[in-house]
């Protein structure tokens, strides 16, 4: 599934091409895609003008003049495309158009039309019209714990969070209760930075070493939305190019090689934590 940087990036790459565009030929090619879409989809959406683009999450959010904002989540295959062009490339092919391109519509802004096409091989990707007042109340949102690239995100933060938890670090991370947005690539990422082993409980770590966390959660992400995110299995950016953070992986699906930490003679493992792989240098990352 697409994390927060990929997210990021479709956002950024919609963004010059939606912001304040008139949304108008409007199409939905199904009733459904893992939910079924809202009622008078098409007839909410035509002629409305996208007031800007949002992220909470790894959710896309688009005020509309209407009062209601479009919501949109990629799932595993979810892309938009560009005037027939997919936003981004993806290291597996996936059909893009034909009957896998669910939503499609005209973007018109300062004199310039742009087709706009929503396609999802694997429909696990849904849409929602919600009223823009009511975005920060509405089931998808109101338990979402703080941005991780926001000013709520801190060692105190997470100092509160975890106070008393038994749960391992890696889980705990992954609660979306507790922070918004952040997925499996990059808490190995910031673990392995921030020397703590994944199978330590949350609430063992101590305040300086969640101080380091937190910048370190910063610093991957940040990094990752400047390399254009991580293009693995199906995910695609906003502009046609592929995402490099990939090629930057200290630790992430790199079982039984070498510890790239200077010094260490450590081997990365892998290890199984509430269905997910765990990337960790046993060497490195201590409890």
């Amino acid at each position: 599934m697409p994390e927060l940087p990929e997210v990021e990036t479709v956002r950024r790459g919609l963004e010059p091409v939606l912001t304040g565009a008139r949304l108008t030929q409007v199409r939905q090619n199904r009733p459904d895609l893992r939910f079924p879409f809202p009622e008078r989809f098409v007839e909410r959406l035509e002629g409305a003008v996208v007031e800007r683009i949002d992220r909470r999450a790894k959710y896309l959010l688009m005020p509309l003049s209407t009062g209601e904002t479009w919501v949109s989540h990629l799932g595993m295959t979810g892309r938009f495309t560009l005037d027939g062009e997919q936003l981004g490339e993806f290291e597996e092919s996936a059909p893009i158009a034909g009957k896998h391109e669910h939503v499609s519509l005209c973007a018109v802004r300062g004199g310039t039309t742009t087709r706009v096409g929503f396609a999802d091989a694997r429909r696990f990707g849904f849409m929602g019209l919600i009223p823009t007042a009511d975005v920060e109340t509405h089931p998808w949102f109101a338990a979402l714990g703080p941005e991780p690239l926001g000013n709520g995100f801190s060692a105190a933060h997470l100092a509160e969070a975890f106070a008393g938890k038994k749960q391992n670090i890696k889980v705990s991370l992954l609660d979306q209760r507790i922070v918004a947005g952040l997925g499996n690539i990059y808490v190995c990422e910031a673990l392995y930075r921030a020397r703590i082993s994944p199978l330590t409980a949350a609430g063992k770590v101590s305040k300086p070493r969640l101080e380091t966390l937190a910048a370190v959660v910063r610093d991957v992400l940040n990094e990752a939305i400047l390399a254009g995110g991580s293009t693995l299995r199906d995910f695609a950016n906003a502009d046609g190019g592929q995402g490099y953070f990939q090629h930057r992986f200290d630790v992430y699906g790199r079982e039984g090689q070498p510890c790239l930490a200077e010094g260490c003679p450590g081997v990365v493992k892998r290890t199984v934590q509430a269905g997910r792989s765990t990337f960790w240098c046993p060497g490195c990352q201590k409890r």
